[in-house]
């Protein structure tokens, strides 16, 4: 058991470190999105590099923070029912729906994804546009690695899940 909480504690920690990565990507998102507005409005111009370079940044803030969203349970429910249960029975939820939903979907979009990104790789995909990023490869890269982090954050949440309902732990013990 002391092995499985060891291996908790290192997903925990490791996509901890992920979600802090994706705080500075955040604020230079904010800092693109600014010069991008100041540009547009006070002379008159814009780039399509920094418009697809906003877009590539959300698309890996949101891809790649997912795992860590779900390590501090931020992602959309439906709440009405799950805020009313008890601590075991949140767990049972969650353990039921990491088994039913959670690792089933990410599986599907790493495995039909991983193709799509292999091709994107292969030919080292750009921009089509004039004046476009480069490398769109490496958000399409962002995909298969975005749910892997899922599923290995689902792995934690599960064995959590697995040790509130054995009453080995508190959900609040577990929080990264």
């Amino acid at each position: 058991m002391e092995f499985l909480r060891k291996i908790c504690n290192a997903i925990d920690s490791f996509n901890g470190w992920i979600g802090n990565l994706v705080a500075w990507v955040t604020g230079l998102l904010v800092a693109v999105v600014f010069v991008d507005v100041v540009m547009r409005y006070a002379f008159n111009t814009s780039f399509v590099f920094t418009q697809e370079l906003e877009w590539h940044l959300f698309g890996f803030i949101f891809l790649i923070g997912a795992g860590y969203t779900l390590s501090k349970d931020g992602h959309v429910r439906v709440d009405i029912i799950y805020q009313r249960l008890s601590s075991k029975a949140k767990a049972w939820v969650n353990l039921i729906g990491g088994f039913l939903f959670l690792f089933p979907g990410c599986l599907m979009v790493v495995i039909t994804g991983w193709k799509f990104t292999y091709n994107a790789w292969t030919i080292l995909e750009g921009s089509p546009d004039p004046g476009g990023i480069p490398y769109r490869f490496l958000i399409k890269g962002t995909i298969p690695v975005g749910f892997a982090l899922i599923t290995l954050q689902g792995i934690s949440m599960v064995l959590h899940s697995i040790f509130q309902i054995r009453g080995l732990e508190n959900k609040e013990e577990h929080q990264v």
